[in-house]
């Protein structure tokens, strides 16, 4: 007896985009343009990721002006603020009417495979049953955030104890009562820390080596005075270290209430619980690294260094800006508790906030290092037609968020069509920056830790 996936006709098509969020849809606006033959194949729905896997307070850390695809970009009233993920959600909703991509949602790729004669073969679950379909490239654009990261040693925890992932969290009311710990001060970690302290809840947190950054300084987003510094368009190999930048923790900060700092030390005063790297743990008790105060004074130290480039770009540019206003440390720790017993902290729920790692077992060719991320060159790899797109620093501090994914899909899309660098059309981060400056500026570029 034949397999379903035989009985089916197979479809053909110049380009297969996999993936229908906001990174698929910037490839397919370009291949829309130029004419190209090709589908956008969506496992979900454009907009899944946002409202399924953002908890009910989230909001943009990066402001609304950064919210740009090709040919749309946010026009609302608040381009400083911060979307909240709802108003994500139908911003991005907005997006695919705009220019009428060939996404087809609900049609998850399970399978690619090179062809013999060049080109692929992919296989796919759609709301009709199997898919076979062919192309001569292929886009793999479900970003680099598949499998949610859990210590190895987690199911050791007492199974009293309720775990969830980062991904899983939505308000301190689905959680049972009592305090929480949350393990991971990323970005996720850190507000999701802050949302569970504004609620009332008493909140331990694991600190990692996440550096933070200054919501605002000197009268402006740092946001916008990075992005004007070029820090959102400089290539990754020009980092120190180059490639090593990619595997960078993003700087904890929030745009909730209209954006403002995250600093641990003044939560730490109002009486949520610090501690050091999370390092092992069984039944209810729990083992920290004496780290804390370590963590602490690097996240400052990327803080003012970052605040003192950007003072730089200020007198280098001769722009009229307020005087600076040091950050004073409000709390340190006084020792370095490395045990925890879970039930005499009153400790009824693990939030795991430490990441996630890529899931490409479905791609069936060798394009990956031993970790299993893609290799490639601005997202191209070694197999010819075979393209990632939407990675975190596929190429800049600005791949994979709103603000440089035109440029990559750009990128990526004219090494399939051929269509040469003097068209074009993306506008650089920079270039927007500049645009919303007090004053006069030069160009520079600085290098964040």
């Amino acid at each position: 007896m034949s397999s379903p996936l035989a009985q089916r006709p197979v479809q053909r098509t110049t380009v297969v985009v996999v993936g229908g969020g906001h990174a698929g849809l910037s490839t397919s606006w370009f291949l829309v343009r130029d004419g190209v033959d090709h589908v956008v194949l969506e496992a979900g729905t454009a907009t899944h990721e946002w409202a399924d896997t953002r908890w009910d307070n989230f909001t943009l850390v990066t402001p609304n002006w950064h919210c740009r695809l090709p040919g749309y970009e946010y026009d609302g009233p608040d381009p400083d603020g911060f979307m909240t993920r709802d108003q994500v959600v139908e911003w991005l909703a907005g997006y695919a009417p705009t220019f009428g991509p060939p996404l087809r949602e609900h049609t998850r790729v399970t399978s690619l495979t090179e062809l013999a004669d060049g080109g692929f073969r992919l296989e796919a679950a759609g709301p009709d049953g199997a898919e076979v379909w062919e192309a001569e490239h292929v886009v793999v654009a479900t970003g680099g955030y598949h499998l949610p990261i859990v210590p190895a040693w987690a199911p050791a925890i007492d199974p009293s104890i309720r775990q969830l992932h980062s991904a899983d969290y939505r308000n301190a009311a689905q959680l049972p009562e009592g305090s929480v710990l949350v393990v991971g001060s990323g970005q996720s970690g850190a507000q999701i820390a802050e949302d569970l302290h504004l609620e009332g809840r008493q909140v331990h947190l694991a600190l990692g080596d996440a550096p933070r950054v200054a919501r605002f300084h000197r009268g402006r987003d740092c946001m916008t005075w990075l992005a004007e510094m070029g820090l959102y368009d400089t290539g990754v190999t020009q980092y120190p270290g180059g490639l090593a930048a990619r595997e960078k923790t993003n700087h904890y900060v929030t745009g909730r209430d209209g954006g403002r700092d995250i600093d641990l030390r003044q939560f730490a005063r109002e009486g949520m619980r610090l501690h050091g790297l999370l390092d092992s743990g069984a039944g209810t008790e729990l083992t920290f690294l004496p780290t804390l105060r370590q963590a602490l004074d690097s996240a400052d130290d990327t803080y003012r260094s970052i605040c003192r480039d950007i003072d730089r770009h200020i007198e280098a540019g001769g722009i009229d800006a307020p005087p600076a206003a040091p950050y004073t440390p409000v709390w340190e720790p006084e020792d370095e508790t490395t045990t925890l017993d879970l039930a005499s902290a009153g400790i009824g729920t693990v939030i795991w906030a430490i990441g996630y790692r890529p899931d490409y077992r479905w791609v069936h060719a060798g394009v990956f290092d031993g970790g299993g991320r893609p290799t490639h060159t601005r997202g191209e790899t070694g197999l010819a037609g075979l393209h990632f797109l939407g990675l975190p620093w596929l190429h800049t501090w600005g791949s994979g968020r709103f603000v440089g994914i035109a440029a990559d899909a750009e990128h990526v899309t004219g090494r399939i069509t051929g269509r040469a660098a003097g068209h074009v059309v993306t506008e650089p981060a920079a270039e927007l920056a500049r645009r919303r400056s007090p004053g006069p500026v030069t160009a520079t570029v600085a290098l964040v830790g």
